[in-house]
């Protein structure tokens, strides 16, 4: 099972060496792949595989390894994120290299965020013939935001060689180019303090280029340490050697080198990552020992996925940050609120699992038991319940929705729990259930997630549904600032003035792009409070927020109003209410400021329940944002489309249709790159139309979703098409009523 050490060992061999290896903190590496579809992840993956001895070596590159769902396997891309563990060998010394493939397909990406949680360091693989694509740089985005180490594997270099006979120079050019634009996205993208440190580079090795398909990869501390030159590997690829290639400059090899040496052990990522991903005091206790990643600490782990094995039902990826994990041992699952027995502990070899006893601080174990966790669950000691690590936010959120109901009513209560699971696995779906009507709405991020992930496993599951157009969620908000509007209880003895006002366009960016999270403020939250007048909030005004919901604030602006506090509950929850339905057609709001200014509430509270302040409240903040001139804001996707310079006019003519903008257009290699905006709305069936007027040669990929104002003359269609399918009368109707 070493690396480059002939045969593979038997299983109990190697988990025999893992059981050394886990409590050794410094010889351990966990690290993921990643790229955009098509750079080659999954062949390199098994290409490491095959190396380390665990798959065959003249399956690699043709068995897919890590592609072990059939859907993957017909749909011949990678749908699921896939781990596997391996010792590989270096200067004498073991190491320990827990590795997770991950998708390149953007539908799948919620799948890399939270594989990006379970790692410490990342191999970027870019295709050296397309270069950076839109997924590249959203992969790398993913990873950096969660203070994950970059290196880069540039693959496919062998079809600059034979397909497009680039001499030495040129090649080293455009290595020279891709890494630039690697770095440069790093720059982009990660925190200050790792500007310069992270950045990857050709003289101290954290770079590597080669390919996959052919096994064979060179870095120049490995050209150097083994006395090659660039000029054989151009000799021995342009007479077809491959075979001597891959023999002197083993691909698992050079990579593996690559990651031991520059991404980092558990302990040395703990001490900048634990800061970021965990909210909790790093001076209590547990923090000290996550800090330490103490095997023999308290329990903190967190899931990064679940998924069902047709033999053992849940299988629960589990990143153990301190602590360990017993076969038998009681865990506490923080947001199901359960204790649960962990069955069975194994660590994995790809669609295996080898059973362990036990699985320290620093590793990723797959986990039998757990029966209500979840994907981003915190597991800890039953009786040491420590704060939850911070939630794992996907960059984009869905945008496509369908509606689904079972054929035959009687299979309600099968297709909602075959929901929940199905968001269980993958919470980056979201399903609204709406009681009533009995309406299901299940959200992704593209019609093919929805397809692969919702609609083929219900079938699977032998329930008959039937499926809608797809929908788009719009987001309310307004342009102006309100007056006070006063909302009244019921019982006349409450009133409420609220104002709102669009939130600064800096906060909302931030909030974009995940600087400031969803949050209740409980206590002085001084770091908040700095962000905001960082971006210009007074600093009053940055005291006064009490929560944050759907990227919009509620302030408390009230002066010695009687009995305030004890209401601030409720007028918390009317405000997300309101937030979450806002008033032209009940969409979700967002980017809008909500400030209580004033209120007069009973002296006795057995007046000011939840039944008087809630409608006030909920009634006051959608009739002032009425008055804020409130309007419909639509998502839209931004994307780049790679066309022959030939058929540009069916690309262009296919984004002018669609109510498109066309942004930007460049030639490069023959090709022509067009980077345009599309409204959600318009984009169903956009890549069979756009392949239909480039004569099958234009692909499309997603570089950002962004949400903008609906044209106005559009305004009303929109709204009240919602309103019928949501089955709403008039809203100030359906308001009076609630």
């Amino acid at each position: 099972m070493h690396a480059g050490c002939g045969p593979s060992m038997a299983e109990k061999d190697l988990a025999q060496v893992v059981k050394e290896l886990m409590v050794r903190v410094d010889q351990i590496r966990n690290m993921g792949i990643v790229a955009h579809i098509d750079h080659g992840k999954t062949t390199l993956s098994d290409n490491i595989l095959a190396g380390a001895g665990m798959i065959s070596e003249d399956l690699a590159g043709k068995q897919l390894a890590m592609d072990f769902d059939p859907q993957e396997q017909e749909r011949g891309i990678t749908i699921y994120a896939a781990n596997a563990s391996m010792v590989h060998l270096v200067d004498g010394k073991e190491f320990l290299i827990n590795l997770i493939d991950t998708p390149g397909h953007v539908d799948f990406g919620g799948d890399v965020t939270r594989a990006m949680r379970a790692v410490d360091g990342v191999i970027v693989v870019v295709d050296a013939v397309e270069r950076i694509m839109p997924q590249t740089e959203t992969v790398l985005r993913q990873a950096l935001r969660e203070r994950v180490k970059p290196v880069l594997y540039i693959n496919k270099v062998d079809r600059l060689i034979r397909e497009l006979k680039l001499t030495p120079e040129q090649m080293l050019e455009r290595f020279k180019d891709i890494i630039k634009e690697v770095n440069m996205r790093i720059q982009k993208y990660v925190e200050p303090e790792y500007r310069e440190k992270w950045l990857v580079s050709v003289e101290n090795g954290s770079v590597a280029f080669g390919s996959a398909l052919r096994k064979w990869a060179v870095s120049v501390p490995y050209m150097q340490k083994n006395g090659l030159g660039f000029k054989e590997v151009i000799a021995l690829t342009e007479t077809g050697n491959d075979a001597e290639l891959a023999k002197r400059m083993p691909l698992h090899h050079v990579l593996l080198d690559m990651v031991v040496k520059h991404l980092p052990n558990p302990y040395t990522a703990a001490q900048y990552r634990i800061p970021k991903i965990w909210p909790g005091d790093e001076q209590s206790e547990i923090g000290k020992a996550m800090m330490a990643c103490k095997p023999d600490g308290r329990l903190a782990a967190i899931v990064t996925k679940v998924y069902p094995d047709p033999h053992a039902g849940y299988v629960a990826t589990v990143r153990i940050f301190a602590g360990k994990l017993t076969k038998g041992q009681d865990v506490y699952v923080l947001g199901a609120n359960k204790v649960e027995k962990v069955q069975i502990v194994s660590i994995y070899r790809g669609a295996k699992r080898i059973p362990m006893e036990e699985v320290y601080a620093g590793n990723i174990a797959g986990v039998i038991g757990l029966k209500e966790a979840f994907s981003g669950a915190t597991i800890c000691d039953p009786d040491n319940v420590i704060a939850g690590f911070e939630e794992i936010k996907h960059i984009f959120e869905p945008v496509v929705t369908k509606a689904i109901e079972p054929k035959d009513p009687k299979n309600l209560a099968k297709l909602i729990e075959m929901l929940r699971k199905i968001a269980r696995e993958d919470p980056t779906l979201k399903a609204q259930i709406n009681e009533e009507t009995g309406e299901t709405l299940v959200s992704g991020l593209g019609e093919l997630h929805l397809d692969a992930k919702v609609e083929r496993k219900i079938k699977d599951a032998g329930i008959e549904i039937s499926i809608s157009s797809p929908i788009v969620i719009y987001n309310e908000s307004v342009k102006a600032a309100s007056p006070a509007v006063e909302g009244k209880s019921p019982n006349k003895h409450n009133r409420f003035y609220f104002m709102v006002e669009p939130l600064e366009e800096a906060v909302y960016n931030a909030m974009v792009e995940g600087q400031i999270t969803d949050q209740e403020i409980k206590k002085k939250a001084v770091e908040l409070q700095n962000k905001l007048m960082e971006l210009g909030f007074d600093r009053d005004e940055a005291k006064k927020v009490k929560l944050i919901h759907n990227r919009c604030m509620l302030l408390d602006a009230t002066k010695g109003v009687h009995a305030i506090l004890e209401v601030m509950e409720m007028v918390k929850e009317s405000f997300i209410e309101a937030v979450n339905a806002g008033p032209l057609a009940r969409e979700p709001c967002s980017a809008v400021k909500v400030k209580l200014v004033d209120a007069k509430l009973h002296e006795d509270a057995i007046h000011r329940g939840p039944a008087q302040v809630i409608p006030a409240v909920r009634r006051s903040i959608r009739d002032a944002m009425i008055q804020g001139k409130a309007y419909l804001r639509e998502p839209k996707q931004i994307i780049r489309i790679d066309v022959p310079i030939e058929q540009v006019g069916g690309a262009t003519k296919e984004v002018s249709n669609r109510r498109g903008q066309i942004l930007e257009m460049r030639d490069e290699r023959g090709l022509t790159i067009i980077i345009a905006k599309l409204p959600v709305a318009e984009m169903f069936g956009f890549n069979s139309a756009l392949k239909s007027a480039t004569g099958g040669l234009a692909f499309y990929s997603l570089i950002d979703i962004t949400y903008e104002p609906l044209p106005k003359e559009l305004e009303s269609r929109v709204v009240s098409g919602i309103k019928e399918r949501k089955g709403i009368r008039d809203v100030v109707e359906e308001e009076e009523e609630e």
